[in-house]
């Protein structure tokens, strides 16, 4: 573990923190295109009762969080969203919130615990093709062109477990890993 990675401190949300709220939503929708607008109302919808919500905090500062919902009666959740502040990518947050991630879904009983990674921007051999022509061929043929999450996934332990084409427009597919809870 890195010495920023030691500092960084991953914990439950603190739901009671109006501010830690506002920066939450903040750093989504500087994150993501499609929060731009609605950043607040993720993380509200992400403190709704049965949803777990997960903070990295490193100086007192807010630096990445990530939220799960169950689904299929608790066995399965999906993590949704992930965020992670760009300055402190590839130093371990978005893996220390995954782990944190999997320690509550095991405690509610989960078996598995997944995630889509849209590719909305082409960064992926899956997109900008039809994904329907030899899909298994393709999914295990992958290729990374851009930088694109699924490969963070994979580092963690997830699997490809699944395609769902054009969820973001044509040719533009979400990519969904899953791991077993252990």
């Amino acid at each position: 573990m890195g010495r920023i990675e030691q500092m960084i401190s991953v914990d439950l949300f603190d739901r009671s923190d109006e501010s830690q709220i506002l920066k939450a939503a903040r750093l989504l929708a500087l994150n993501f295109e499609s929060y731009k607008d609605s950043g607040e109302e993720e993380v509200l919808e992400c403190m709704a009762p049965g949803m777990i919500l997960v903070s990295a905090v490193l100086d007192g500062n807010l630096v990445g969080w990530a939220g799960a919902r169950p689904h299929y009666g608790g066995n399965v959740w999906e993590i949704h969203p992930m965020v992670v502040d760009s300055c402190h990518r590839l130093k371990g947050v978005g893996r220390r919130l995954l782990q944190r991630l999997e320690t509550e879904v095991r405690d509610r009983g989960a078996l598995t615990l997944y995630a889509g990674s849209d590719d909305e921007d082409f960064m992926t051999s899956l997109s900008d093709s039809c994904i329907y022509d030899n899909l298994w061929k393709k999914i295990a043929d992958v290729r990374n062109y851009k930088g694109h999450p699924f490969e963070f996934y994979i580092k963690c332990g997830f699997s490809i477990i699944g395609i769902m084409p054009d969820a973001n427009g044509r040719r533009k597919p979400d990519i969904i890993l899953g791991k077993e809870v252990r």
